[in-house]
């Protein structure tokens, strides 16, 4: 796990393709028990190196129910986006996570977290390429669902603060979703809580 986690972090396939030099952004372990497939590290991300920190990380363990300090143990997390590296910028938000990055390497890493007991798919894009054809005619109808996909995933939006809309047009999200996230989180993490 090691070697292709630095081979990982030593990726420069893009080199040329993105608005800054290629800095890969990932966190795994053997141990890992969940794991977080989201979309690609914002700016603030690519600055720091530490994935999710930002607000979105901040909504993303408020969601999960778990400290910073659980959050960033690889033994219970691993946090591996579709693309590793920054985007960069686009008209409304940030680009898509760049296409090269999961199929070069998902597959090496998923076959190594034997431990892993639950997925959080993060957005549309973690979905569309996990879920496939089995997910719904869009986000929020996948999100809705997402008892058709448990034990192995669990669709989420993405918790940038972009998305408070949405968050304020579907109530049962908070009401009815993040309880069983966090009651699931709990569970394969020990807690007796």
């Amino acid at each position: 796990m090691i070697d292709l986690l630095n081979e990982i972090r030593a990726c420069d396939v893009c080199k040329g393709a993105l608005p800054h030099a290629p800095r890969p952004v990932i966190d795994a372990s053997l141990q890992s028990k969940i794991i977080i497939i989201g979309q690609a590290p914002g700016r603030k991300v690519h600055l720091s190196g530490i994935p999710w920190d930002d607000a979105s990380g901040q909504r993303l363990r408020e969601w999960m129910g778990i400290s910073t300090e659980r959050f960033y143990n690889t033994a219970h997390i691993a946090i591996i986006p579709m693309g590793f590296c920054y985007p960069g910028k686009g008209a409304s938000g940030d680009l898509p996570p760049r296409k090269e990055c999961a199929p070069l390497w998902h597959t090496q890493l998923l076959q190594l977290l034997t431990q892993q007991k639950l997925t959080l798919l993060i957005g549309q894009h973690a979905q569309k390429y996990y879920l496939g054809g089995k997910q719904k005619k869009n986000l929020t109808e996948t999100v809705r669902n997402y008892m058709d996909y448990l034990p192995d995933f669990l669709p989420l939006p993405h918790p940038s603060p972009r998305n408070r809309f949405w968050l304020q047009k579907n109530p049962w999200f908070e009401k009815n979703l993040l309880p069983e996230l966090k009651k699931s989180i709990a569970e394969i993490l020990g807690d007796k809580s």
